[in-house]
Formats: C-alpha cells, structure tokens, sequence
C-alpha cells in the first residue's frame, strides 16, 4: 500500500511532503516520490498525516471501563477510541482490591490472546492501590494499601506480563524499596502523592521516570516549597498532562511547556466510560457515581474525576491555547510511546514500526484511520 500526496508529520516532528509505503503491517519506507511498484496507492490529496496517537492513562470510554473487566467492555473501548485516531492505549485500572485487579487483569489477558479490530490495548496502566490517601482524588481510600512488590509480580502474571506502567505514591511506607524493584518491570510513575520535592526526587533517583497527571492530585509548587510539581520540572522524568482545559489552566500548561520544553511532556486523556457524553450523564469510576457537569467529570462532591476528552480533542484545545501544533502532536505519538518503553513499536511514522496513520480533514477529524496498515471503521 502506497500513500501519496500527504503532508506527513515525520520522525524529525515536522510536516514533509513525502511518500509512504506500508507492507505486512508496518512502515517499509518513507520518501518523496516513492515508486508504484504495483501496490493500491492512496491518493491522500494535500492532506495532514499524524503517526496513530496514543493515551497512556485512559479509563474508558463510549460507556465502558476497563474496570469492567469483560471481552465487550474491552471491545467496547477499542471501537471508541479509534474513531478519534488513537490507535494505541494503556488502560487503566483503578484502585480495588488485589483479588479484584486479579479478575480484571485475567479477562484482559485472555481477551488479548486474539487480535481485534479497532484500538490496541497494548498494556495496563496500574493506577493503585499503592497510592496516598491525603491525595486519592477519586480513588477509595479503603482500597490503598502499601506498595509490595510480591503482590505487583502476582498482578503482572495474572496480565499475561502486559503490566507497562505502574503508580506510586513514593512517600508511603516501604514504596521507595518497591521503586527499586519494580522499575525493571515497567515504567513506575510517581501519582496520587503528598510527598515532597526531596522525596520525589528521592523517587527518580531509585528508578521512577515519569509523574501522574501533573498538578493534580500532589503537592504543588510554592516558592519555598516546591513540592511534587517543582520536583517534575526540575527533573528529566516524563510528566503527563491532562490539557481539556479544565483539569490544568490553559496559562498553566503553556508556563508547563515553556519550562519543561516538549521532549517530557506526556498528553493523557484519563478519560472514563463517560467521554464524549453530554452534560447530565451519570456512570462509575471505580464504584463511586461519577456525573458530567458543564462539560467535565466529577464526584458527587464536586471532586473532578478523570476527563471526557480524547487525545484528539486535546490536540485542537492545545492548539488553540497557543501550544505550537508540533509539540501538541510530538507530546501525543512519541513522547507517550517513549515513556513506557513501546517506542520500537509505535509513536512515529518510521521504517519497521506498526503502520498506525490518522489522516485528518482540513476541520482537524478524522478522515482516515489505520492500524497495522489496515483502514478502520469509524
């Protein structure tokens, strides 16, 4: 399969006009004026070409959690997301009991001894139970429990070792041990934390690259104190970022990228089943009601609960609050791949990766998506 005539955002993060030549499922050559050695050619007509986006921190979507924890809720997140160009995700657990995450983490292994069309669920994102409770957010606090590397290797079997990330409040009793162990497994993100700078930095040191949700749900940044935030800034860990413009001020992730630069920056949905509804819809996160109101997700107390948003959606806010498109886009495809080690696999349109592709209208939707170089619904 041959694509021509698109304007194509490359490896080097910049818009090329060149060719793309896609076989057996992955990019076998990126050029400018490719040959047609007998291959379909799509004519793509101008059109911007993006590398398949990718959400590392989603819960759910289209009425669905992965907390769910069945083949048709799984089915259900796949079909959803890939009609927005998001063709890999990391679900994302909530905090419940070991024996709970257990039957979750088997029924999405099992799921994923077959292929399925829409979305790749390509590994977990851990979220809890080794969180804080002074900063649970929407989590239960009954729930949290300290880090123990023991239970951790059992969930990661119980996943079919499809465990790519894992969330710790590292001022916990014995979680900095845990850091230590587990940051061989899988990328460990400091979350859901009172800690302080020393101790955050404390938490990189012992091997964790990469911070939750930052600004929310940890200890801010202050002139005398700079707490969880200042410790992400100051350091060369990853930072996710929620950017509907609700969860983080839009003059505050534009000071983030302004300091932070684009290579770290890493663009999360943490969107719930309820993404993409409408005001008054009411579902779950994690067994408590979660209502849509004026256009954000929040607990019955007022407390904001994850996002109704996808990647795609945040590209265009971020755009729009004067984030350059480039870094929208770098902090979206690559920088996620690359913070949970799956950058051999996905985050950029080069030689030998899968052929995930979003063609985009001139209204910034999708008019195409591919995954594996296969089109998809949406």
């Amino acid at each position: 399969m041959l694509f021509k005539n698109g304007l194509v955002f490359t490896e080097r993060n910049t818009f090329e006009n060149v060719d793309i030549l896609v076989r057996d499922g992955r990019f076998a050559a990126i050029g400018e004026n490719l040959p047609d050695s007998g291959e379909e050619v799509i004519d793509l007509q101008g059109k911007k070409v993006l590398p398949g986006l990718i959400d590392t921190h989603t819960h759910g979507c289209g009425m669905s959690d992965f907390c769910d924890g069945t083949p048709e809720a799984f089915q259900t997140m796949a079909d959803t997301y890939i009609k927005a160009g998001v063709t890999t995700v990391c679900p994302t657990s909530m905090t419940l009991p070991p024996a709970q995450l257990s039957a979750i983490f088997k029924a999405y292994a099992a799921w994923m001894e077959e292929d399925h069309p829409g979305t790749r669920l390509i590994g977990i994102n851990m979220e809890g139970p080794f969180l804080s409770v002074p900063k649970k957010g929407a989590h239960v606090a009954e729930y949290v429990i300290p880090a123990d590397i023991d239970t951790f290797k059992q969930l990661y079997a119980d996943s079919g070792e499809r465990i790519l990330l894992v969330d710790v409040a590292p001022e916990q009793a014995d979680n900095m041990a845990f850091i230590r162990q587990a940051k061989d497994i899988c990328t460990v993100s400091v979350a859901h934390t009172d800690a302080t700078y020393d101790q955050v930095m404390e938490a990189y040191k012992a091997g964790a690259n990469q911070t939750t949700h930052l600004y929310n749900a940890m200890t801010g940044l202050v002139h005398r104190e700079p707490g969880t935030v200042g410790a992400a800034i100051d350091s060369t860990a990853y930072a996710e970022l929620i950017c509907d413009g609700a969860h983080v001020h839009p003059a505050v992730i534009r000071a983030t990228f302004k300091a932070m630069g684009d290579d770290r920056i890493v663009v999360i949905s943490d969107s719930l089943m309820a993404a993409g509804m409408p005001d008054g819809t009411v579902c779950s996160l994690g067994g408590q009601e979660v209502m849509v109101k004026d256009g954000r997700a929040q607990l019955m107390n007022g407390v904001i609960a994850g996002s109704v948003v996808n990647i795609l959606d945040e590209i265009r806010r971020l755009i729009s609050f004067g984030i350059p498109e480039e870094s929208a886009i770098k902090c979206s495809t690559i920088n996620p791949a690359k913070a949970v080690r799956i950058d051999d696999k996905v985050g950029s349109i080069s030689v030998g990766k899968y052929a995930d592709l979003l063609v985009l209208n001139d209204d910034y939707t999708p008019a195409m998506v591919y995954r594996d170089g296969i089109q998809q619904d949406i």
